[in-house]
């Protein structure tokens, strides 16, 4: 899985191109039961094809998802994230997520923006996002309106920018066995 640099703030709407999905995104539209006997490559190729049929070929790092309430519900399975992280995908921008979705994104190290105002937000638009204060993070519409997020926990916020629980362990780890 790749991992893009989560930078402290991008402070203009510069490169970060807006996919609109509507509510209750299951986990099934992300990470289709049928291609699950394969690896990320395969799953990648298919993920959200019943609702953007286009989106696995056109998205591109950087791009981030907004999407209505109940994103990620559905089964509790980790490749729902994962293969937004494998795509690039900045961040999804949502005002609400499935509790086990929301625990699998941040284990894997997709950033979840809850944002109330996501209707404010439209299909192909480029946006910042302000993430550098993670009790404030904001998104910079390309009309330069603010919308206001809820907070990231601080411990949240650097196992996104760690690229996940599995690397933030093991950077705990490297950083314990030098003292």
């Amino acid at each position: 899985m790749t991992q893009l640099p989560l930078s402290h703030n991008d402070e203009a709407p510069v490169g970060h191109r807006v996919w609109r999905l509507g509510a209750n995104v299951d986990t099934d539209a992300l990470a289709p039961g049928h291609a699950m006997k394969f690896g990320m490559d395969v799953i990648a190729r298919h993920c959200l094809e019943s609702m953007r049929p286009e989106f696995a070929a056109q998205v591109r790092p950087g791009d981030v998802v907004v999407a209505g309430p109940g994103f990620g519900i559905g089964s509790s399975r980790e490749q729902a994230a994962s293969v937004l992280v494998a795509l690039g995908v900045r961040a999804v921008i949502a005002p609400s997520y499935s509790g086990l979705y929301f625990r699998n994104a941040f284990n894997v190290g997709l950033l979840l923006l809850t944002c109330a105002d996501v209707d404010a937000l439209q299909e192909g638009e480029r946006i910042g996002l302000a993430v550098d204060d993670p009790d404030r993070p904001q998104v910079r519409a390309a009309d330069g309106r603010v919308l206001a997020c809820e907070p990231v926990p601080a411990f949240l916020m650097a196992r996104v920018r760690a690229g996940g629980l599995l690397n933030e362990l093991k950077q705990r780890f490297s950083k314990e066995s030098h003292v």
